[in-house]
């Protein structure tokens, strides 16, 4: 734990300090209503937003997810257990960016393309961005499933973000979800599934805003929960820190969506953050 306090330390030291010029320009830019986006981070929480990285904009993303809060001083509330995603976005051209990354918890590689369909503007009230993930599972094993092929590691995912800016404060969008899963139990899970997500920013000062997010999975199953997240977005040099509360420790956008554990009744939550650092 002082390693990943004393990383995340440095990595936000030298994140202030190198966009401190880039915060005064970006202070003096004059935008019209329509043009700016419906939201300052890439996520809505865990979720996907509809904003994309800028032509030949590099990200490095680093998600990182606490374990259960409900274990008390067990675990120094959620301290000792944690899942990590480590992943790069590249924007292709202004309205298509294509990302890679892996996540520790269930050793999950996901690529995927996010592209923009319509831009919100004084002819049209939405933005539309549609996100396509292909997720390989490495954690599987030949000792639990002796006939597994690598076509079983695989699932898929498809979104269309429909959001809508209504003003400087508020910003809504709409998720929805299919997620096709090639290796499933069907005693707690469907191969298809269909889901539709909620989210919104709204903004409390002028480098603050709050985030919700909520996920309803129509699988007909119950082993799973509905994926449920509020945060916080801070604003530095126009890039964005998120600090979060969720019902799910899988960072994994298949994971986050398809395989929520935690229980917000219970109190089995888990506390995270999201933080990109542009080139």
């Amino acid at each position: 734990m002082t390693k990943t306090f004393l990383f995340l330390s440095v990595l936000l030291s030298g994140l202030a300090y190198s966009q401190e010029d880039l915060l005064k320009d970006i202070d003096t830019l004059k935008t019209t209503e329509n043009s700016q986006p419906a939201f300052k981070a890439l996520q809505v929480v865990t979720g996907q937003s509809t904003k994309l990285s800028a032509k030949n904009e590099w990200y490095i993303v680093v998600a990182h997810r606490f374990g259960d809060i409900s274990d008390g001083f067990k675990t120094f509330f959620g301290l000792d257990d944690a899942s990590t995603k480590l992943g790069v976005i590249y924007g292709a051209t202004d309205g298509i960016s294509l990302s890679l990354s892996r996540e520790t918890n269930m050793k999950t590689f996901e690529g995927a393309a996010k592209y923009r369909l319509v831009k919100q503007g004084d002819n049209f009230p939405l933005d539309i961005v549609g996100y396509n993930v292909i997720a390989v599972n490495t954690d599987l094993d030949k000792d639990n499933y002796p006939h597994l092929k690598f076509g079983d590691r695989l699932s898929y995912l498809t979104q269309a973000l429909i959001s809508r800016r209504f003003n400087d404060k508020l910003s809504l969008q709409l998720t929805p979800s299919y997620v096709h899963k090639n290796l499933y139990d069907p005693n707690i899970e469907d191969k298809d599934q269909f889901l539709a997500g909620l989210g919104g920013r709204y903004k409390i000062s002028k480098r603050v805003s709050v985030n919700a997010e909520y996920f309803v999975n129509f699988d007909n199953h119950s082993f799973y929960k509905n994926p449920l997240s509020l945060g916080v977005d801070i604003e530095t040099g126009g890039h964005v820190f998120q600090l979060l509360f969720t019902n799910s420790q899988l960072n994994s956008d298949i994971g986050y969506l398809t395989n929520v554990t935690g229980d917000w009744g219970k109190g089995n939550i888990f506390f995270g953050f999201n933080l990109y650092r542009v080139f």
